[in-house]
């Protein structure tokens, strides 16, 4: 990814701080003097809850850009150096970790530069290949042993969704198919539950956290949600970037089953419907997105 923001991005949430390069620039030269000298560019970015910084050619910087982000720094910088050796792909590095100054209240990242550029649902260029890295990289990322990882932000049950689902639906109104995506969601929801032993997912498996060169899956970022629980999350890249003709190939690449496809299903469609209607004017890539899914699901259910 390497196209910069030039403007004031816009707020998507009301705690959210104020960043700009001058700001990261600063932060950076008070904690990492070797960094001082290079240069700091904002990068365009539909994320929600960090906000990226070039740094050189090398680094980007990684800052919350509300209180529910800050604990994805501690997150990541204590697991991704033992998750990143068991994976088939690249993941971020931590380089250091900055400290609150210059008005700035919450810790930030360092990372190494990771080259690649995110992938357009509906424009993937070699689906299949793609389905097949992505099902390889979630299989890994399963044979991680899970015994003391942390939670994982959506490894829970679906019928925990069930009240936020619902609401953003009726908030939605006559914006989508309310009748239909109700009728699917409430079929999601009678899907059996996981049985087995919890498992690592990465748990935000969405296209502006792939990174892909030459068709292949080169990178995955973004670990703040990464945890263990029901790994049946980490399916839902099936409706949010790959095309219905690859999806046979990505699910026989997990290995997943009847229950664990309708869970990913589910997560997909809730994740979605709750994203829409919160994002419609703030992010409207991500609206887009979310938009995409639903109509996948709905032409799936044909």
């Amino acid at each position: 990814m390497n196209a910069f923001d030039s403007q004031k991005p816009r707020k998507m949430h009301a705690d959210e701080v104020d960043l700009d390069a001058p700001l990261v620039h600063r932060l950076v030269s008070l904690r990492f003097p070797q960094w001082a000298a290079l240069p700091v560019r904002r990068l365009a970015s539909c994320g929600t809850e960090n906000a990226m910084f070039r740094l050189g050619t090398d680094l980007v910087v990684r800052l919350p850009r509300r209180p529910g982000a800050v604990q994805d720094v501690t997150r990541e910088q204590r697991w991704l150096p033992r998750l990143g050796p068991l994976l088939p792909v690249a993941v971020p590095e931590p380089l250091g970790v900055g400290d609150p100054d210059e008005g700035f209240p919450w810790p930030w990242s360092v990372y190494r530069w990771l080259e690649g550029r995110n992938p357009a649902a509906g424009a993937v260029e070699e689906p299949e290949r793609l389905a097949e890295d992505l099902g390889a990289f979630v299989r890994a990322l399963r044979r991680v042993p899970a015994q003391d990882g942390p939670p994982g932000y959506r490894g829970g049950p679906l019928t925990g969704r069930d009240e936020p689902t619902r609401a953003a639906v009726a908030e939605l109104g006559g914006r989508v198919d309310t009748d239909a995506v109700t009728a699917l969601w409430t079929r999601a929801l009678g899907a059996p539950e996981h049985a087995g032993p919890p498992a690592w997912a990465h748990g935000d498996l969405s296209p502006g956290n792939v990174l892909v060169d030459g068709g292949r899956l080169s990178a995955v970022i973004d670990f703040g949600t990464a945890g263990v629980g029901d790994p049946a999350v980490d399916l839902i890249v099936a409706w949010n970037l790959l095309p219905a003709s690859a999806r046979d190939t990505f699910r026989k690449a997990v290995g997943a089953d009847d229950a664990e496809w309708a869970r990913g299903r589910g997560w997909a469609l809730s994740i979605s419907l709750i994203q829409l209607p919160y994002y419609w004017h703030s992010n409207p890539a991500l609206a887009e997105n979310s938009r995409h899914v639903i109509a996948e699901i709905l032409a799936e259910a044909g």
